[in-house]
């Protein structure tokens, strides 16, 4: 049942080259017929004239017109070999494109194999989040007892605005980078930061404006951030769309 399902839908990817195909073929037997017509217009016309029906003068104009049409059918034949390698192509893909798909399923896929239930990774994930929240609360315990100053509650600092980043409190994780930059100023802390309370506020307020020019003035020039840090700047200092009414 698994290989019906995947031609049907090998089928319906591939219906519009088929029907591109056919009409090709549509085309050039239409093409075929109208210059059949043509000729035998064109033998109809001369048995006219030798019977003396028509006058020679008749018989030239209906030759003209005649001819005209013909040499329209033939500047669309003119086009027949590009059809015929376009044909050739689109032939070529319906053929190609199951055969490829085919080949690169057939070593690694596995029809039979169940699929993974989606529970076991919505608990895992809920379990991340408990673990990234009893991290913040032992963090933010840690601090209380350490000296500020000292290098342990900047690096607790530091590990407390990641745990925030990663729950998404980015405007808790802004405000622990801040206080880490207070003791030492870090160009990349600095923008992280800046991009934090950025998220956090909806636009780039004063706080990360003045941040993110802080860091761009220390940061050295090949500092990946820097591109982001410009782009954040000018959105400061672009004015405000209008709200809409």
């Amino acid at each position: 049942m698994l290989w019906v399902f995947f031609a049907a839908v090998s089928a319906a990817a591939l219906a519009p080259v088929a029907l591109s195909f056919v009409r090709g073929r549509v085309g050039r037997d239409r093409r075929a017929a109208a210059l059949a017509l043509h000729q035998a217009q064109l033998a109809e016309i001369d048995r006219e004239r030798d019977e003396g029906r028509i006058g020679p003068s008749e018989h030239a104009a209906a030759v003209l017109e005649i001819e005209r049409r013909l040499l329209a059918v033939g500047a669309e034949t003119e086009t027949a070999p590009r059809a015929r390698v376009g044909r050739g192509l689109l032939a070529g893909i319906l053929v190609a494109v199951p055969l490829a798909a085919l080949a690169l399923y057939l070593p690694w896929g596995d029809p039979g194999l169940p699929a993974v239930p989606f529970a076991p990774r919505l608990a895992a994930d809920r379990a991340h989040q408990l673990e990234l929240q009893r991290l913040v609360v032992t963090l933010q315990q840690r601090l209380k007892e350490l000296d500020p100053k000292s290098v342990r509650a900047r690096e607790g600092l530091l590990l407390l605005g990641r745990a925030e980043a990663d729950l998404g409190d980015f405007a808790a994780a802004s405000k622990a980078w801040r206080e880490a930059l207070q003791d030492h100023f870090d160009p990349g802390l600095a923008a992280a930061a800046a991009e934090a309370e950025t998220r956090a506020a909806g636009h780039v307020d004063a706080v990360a404006a003045g941040l993110f020019r802080a860091a761009l003035a220390k940061a050295p020039a090949n500092a990946p951030w820097r591109a982001l840090a410009r782009e954040r700047l000018a959105e400061a200092a672009s004015p405000p769309a209008p709200a809409a009414r």
